[in-house]
């Protein structure tokens, strides 16, 4: 049994509360709030047992193995390394950081600490990825990965009222190529490793996080071409493009239909049965990793996970995108 503390009480922490219990061993200990009152709520709420309006003390506990964390992107680094420091395993939202340097610090702590650090990207660890990876070998040399997620953000109406809620502010890390555009990138890196050259485009928002992007990815052989917007909606599927044929996944964010179409126009199903409540393989991965001693996944590894950061790093860079995080990086 691993007991869990969890940080951040928002709508995707209900979300992996809900596919969590699914997974065997998985027991929610603890819950942490800035506010009693919102501890208070969230604890009645899903039946867990201790609240914590302090950070250090939950890190402390011993009430807790690990903990789930799901707070804005620029918090991230300082709490996982807080209860690292303190013994406690690690599964962090994505983006796990906010920058390289960010998480490489998360890295070190893993490493001098002993404790198992994942970056909680869903898709990568469903059995529909799994599928493609399974099968990638029939399409012949790849020449072309493209992926589109884009996603019109109910928050965005608010901010065209003027209103600039945690989703474009860029004090959080935020913005649509933290939030959206890394689900098009972690499995490309994760099926194909890291690029040798990034070319970004990106439509700057006056609150100074971009709105949407297009990246190029240069690979030997191949190239990736990436799409990701909070202001617009997307319908178009990603496609792994082979000499012999081209995979077809409908959504590269959660991926539930898979198929292979050849050339000679004949269609194979790839498609794997997979439960709804889809951050149940992320806990599952975490958990079997625990109960084997292993301190990395081979999936989300610490080498996908910065791959994926430097990307990222270099696309900002291009478009301009800077987040008062990185300027803090620079003092450390």
């Amino acid at each position: 049994m691993v007991r869990f503390g969890i940080i951040g009480t928002n709508k995707i922490t209900e979300q992996f509360i809900h596919a969590a219990r699914q997974a065997e061993g998985f027991v929610l200990s603890a819950v942490y709030s800035r506010t009693e009152e919102r501890a208070q709520e969230f604890a009645a709420k899903f039946g867990i047992p201790n609240t914590f309006t302090d950070l250090n003390l939950m890190a402390a506990s011993g009430e807790v193995d690990a903990v789930y964390i799901a707070s804005p992107n620029s918090f991230h680094a300082e709490q996982a390394i807080v209860c690292m420091e303190h013994g406690k395993h690690v599964l962090c939202e994505k983006p796990v950081a906010s920058n390289t340097s960010e998480l490489q610090a998360m890295i070190a702590a893993a490493k001098a600490n002993d404790v198992l650090l994942m970056e909680a990207l869903k898709s990568t660890l469903m059995p529909n990825f799994q599928a493609v990876r399974d099968h990638l070998h029939k399409i012949g040399p790849i020449r072309r990965y493209f992926a589109s997620y884009c996603q019109y953000s109910s928050r965005y109406d608010a901010y065209k009222q003027g209103t600039v809620l945690n989703a474009f502010n860029p004090i959080f890390s935020n913005g649509s190529l933290m939030d959206i555009g890394i689900y098009c990138l972690y499995p490309a890196v994760v099926l194909f490793g890291e690029p040798r050259a990034v070319l970004a485009n990106g439509v700057m928002l006056e609150s100074g996080v971009d709105g949407e992007g297009s990246l190029l990815l240069k690979y030997e052989g191949m190239d990736a071409v990436v799409m990701y917007s909070k202001i617009t909606q997307s319908h178009l599927p990603t496609e792994i493009q082979g000499e012999n044929g081209t995979i077809l996944i409908d959504k590269i964010n959660q991926p539930e239909k898979v198929e292979i179409r050849y050339r000679d126009g004949s269609v194979e199903d790839l498609t794997r049965p997979q439960s709804s409540k889809d951050m149940v393989y992320e806990v599952e991965e975490f958990l079997r990793l625990l109960s084997s001693g292993k301190r990395e996944s081979a999936v989300n590894s610490f080498s996908s996970s910065l791959a994926v950061m430097g990307i990222m790093d270099e696309a900002r860079r291009q478009i301009g995108l800077r987040f008062p995080a990185d300027e803090k990086a620079l003092h450390h």
